[in-house]
């Protein structure tokens, strides 16, 4: 909403302009008027919107030609005055005025004009009948006050309606040739409509018509108050309430409504409080909120965020299958105003047997966009309505900034939940099968991926130490010469060779030493597709003897060519290592180590799974 509002007064003199501002600041008419008022500026806590007013006055006799053309072009609204006894003066609102303010406006941001019928006093009959052909004719005009500067009749109501012109026009609600909502407006009471229907049935209940109400007015529908809006909607149309609620028609009447009978700042305020700006799009503040992150810290969600996800998962899993289908993946992302997620994600997330994202995929999802994007994932929540729902300021609070790495390190223990994995080799090395065999897929369900599905990442959770924690395996492009710093930001490194292929070593070998060799984190050798026939590497070393000299753990054998799903064992160890990389390599190939981390999430992958089975049969 405007921060202020500036009002210009202009008409043929003698209308009564300059003693219309006179009798509002004085509350009584002036006994001498000066050929033009100097601009007064009304303080936002007297005025009923609580915006500062600035009121100007135009004299024909004092100001040239370009002065006011200047004044118009800074006007948020014009009021255009002729005496009602004058019917020249009125003759000139449609001959003079309107065409030189639209001459002098852009046509896509055309201001609110207010017509201003003065001298009431003067006569018994109203301007109205002569008035009214030309409102219908000039959608700029949003409405006609008759008043007395003389006798103070109307000028506090005319002001009032001045600045509702500007902070609740009717020009982009309503179009009054038609009778109905504009389709802009439409869509962004659409989205309104479908966030707040909770359990998305398809109606308000009482519940969600009062939740609704509390969040743009402050305050609930009374139980009679409620039954008479769904009165109103029944009256007047079939299908506006149903199973005694009220369906997406009702809300869209119900707001055609209230602009109907003038009251167009009860849909604004609805419209503001969903982070609409004046020309119906969600603002960036709403969109984009302020978040501080700091070098060498990550963003993770919060309980509450998870909370909120979960619920908008419910209320979209139709059949309860702990499942997205792609047709209530497209319903969830119907308040979005394009699609977020590609064909991609469903190859980075965990899925079901048809390849629809699981529960589990669901939230992997969103934690992965918070980790790389957090301003992506603050418009992913603004969209649906996280601040709203959950009564924050802002999706920021949904949001979790951790403490930079260094003091992790210094305190040999994190509080982060987000473990970011590099994966790098040479081509064809096995990479990609790396990341899929950690979302559950075998060579065989590997090769149903099409080429321009995959993706560079691959998220889920895993479990140390009855810890739930997501690892991120993001496949680093094998370009030797240019690892960018994003390349080498993680928390561990998987380096993977294919025991295949004599000279898929050495490039494993080239970025340790050039990259890694000096640096803190923890690296593991991975020796990919070890189904096949393990051929000697064209390398100085062998990876094993290479492994010895540089301190590192063994090389990891690993195939993805089973009948069963992988194991997950390797990435148990890649989180812990990234959960704690103080740790000597001495530690790091204790066998009871690994054995404990390894025991504790199996337990934990077993309770889990039987907790998130009892959360189901709850929803």
């Amino acid at each position: 909403m405007r921060k202020d509002v500036r009002i210009l007064l202009v008409g043929e003199p003698k209308v009564g302009k300059t003693s219309l501002i006179m009798s509002l600041v004085s509350e009584e008419f002036p006994d001498e008027v000066p050929l033009r008022a100097e601009e007064i500026t009304i303080p936002a806590d007297v005025t009923p919107e609580r915006v500062p007013t600035h009121i100007v006055d135009y004299s024909e006799a004092e100001q040239s030609d370009e002065q006011l053309y200047q004044e118009i072009s800074k006007a948020n609204v014009i009021c255009i005055v002729y005496s009602v006894n004058n019917k020249k003066s009125i003759e000139k609102v449609t001959s003079h005025w309107i065409p030189l303010i639209n001459d002098r406006t852009d046509k896509d941001s055309r201001v609110p004009l207010i017509l201003v019928g003065n001298k009431s006093d003067l006569v018994e009959h109203s301007s109205m009948e002569t008035i009214l052909p030309i409102m219908n004719q000039y959608q700029d005009i949003e409405t006609c006050v008759e008043c007395s500067a003389k006798n103070l009749k109307n000028i506090s109501e005319l002001f009032y309606y001045a600045q509702k012109a500007v902070l609740h026009p009717t020009g982009p609600l309503y179009c009054p040739e038609e009778k109905e909502l504009k389709p802009s407006c439409i869509k962004a009471l659409t989205r309104i409509f479908k966030v707040s229907d909770l359990d998305n049935d398809g109606i308000l209940n009482d519940n969600e018509l009062n939740f609704f109400q509390r969040t743009c007015f402050n305050t609930p529908l009374a139980p009679q108050a409620l039954e008479d809006v769904k009165n109103v909607v029944r009256r007047n149309m079939t299908d506006g309430v149903k199973d005694n609620g009220l369906s997406l028609k009702g809300f869209l009447f119900l707001h055609t409504l209230f602009i109907q009978r003038g009251r167009h700042e009860t849909t604004w305020t609805v419209l503001r409080r969903f982070g609409y700006d004046d020309d119906l799009e969600l603002t960036q503040e709403y969109l984009f909120p302020m978040i501080k992150i700091p070098p060498d810290c990550t963003t993770e969600l919060n309980h509450n965020a998870y909370l909120f996800l979960q619920s908008v998962f419910d209320k979209h899993d139709k059949d309860r299958d702990c499942a997205l289908s792609p047709d209530e993946v497209k319903d969830l992302f119907k308040v979005f105003p394009y699609m977020p997620w590609g064909p991609d994600v469903n190859n980075t997330v965990c899925t079901n047997d048809q390849g629809w994202i699981t529960y589990q995929g669901y939230l992997s999802q969103w934690t992965l966009t918070t980790y790389l994007d957090v301003q992506r994932s603050l418009e992913y929540l603004g969209y649906l309505g996280y601040s709203i729902i959950y009564e924050q300021e802002s999706q920021a609070a949904a949001m979790t900034v951790t403490r930079n790495k260094r003091i992790d390190l210094q305190k040999k223990q994190t509080q982060r939940s987000v473990f970011r994995c590099n994966v790098l080799g040479a081509r064809g090395s096995g990479k990609s099968g790396f990341l899929q065999a950690f979302l559950g897929r075998n060579l065989q369900r590997q090769r149903q991926i099409r080429e321009d599905h995959k993706s560079f990442y691959a998220i889920s959770t895993t479990y140390v130490y009855g810890q739930e924690k997501y690892l991120l395996l993001h496949e680093v492009m094998p370009d030797f010469e240019f690892l960018s710093e994003a390349d080498l930001a993680c928390d561990a490194v998987c380096l993977v060779y294919d025991v295949s292929n004599p000279r898929s070593f050495e490039y494993c070998a080239k970025v340790y030493k050039q990259y890694f060799i000096d640096s803190k984190t923890p690296c593991v050798v991975i020796a990919a597709k070890s189904d096949l026939h393990e051929v000697r590497q064209h390398y100085s070393l062998s990876p094993h003897e290479f492994c010895r000299k540089h301190k590192l753990h063994p090389p990891q054998p690993f195939t993805c060519n089973s009948t069963d799903a992988p194991s997950k064992d390797i990435y148990t160890r890649l989180t812990t290592m990234a959960m704690y990389p103080h740790m000597a390599q001495a530690d790091l190939k204790n066998s009871t180590f690994w054995l404990r981390a390894s025991v504790g999430a199996t337990v934990f992958a077993v309770l889990g799974f039987a907790m998130y089975r009892a959360l189901l049969k709850q929803r």
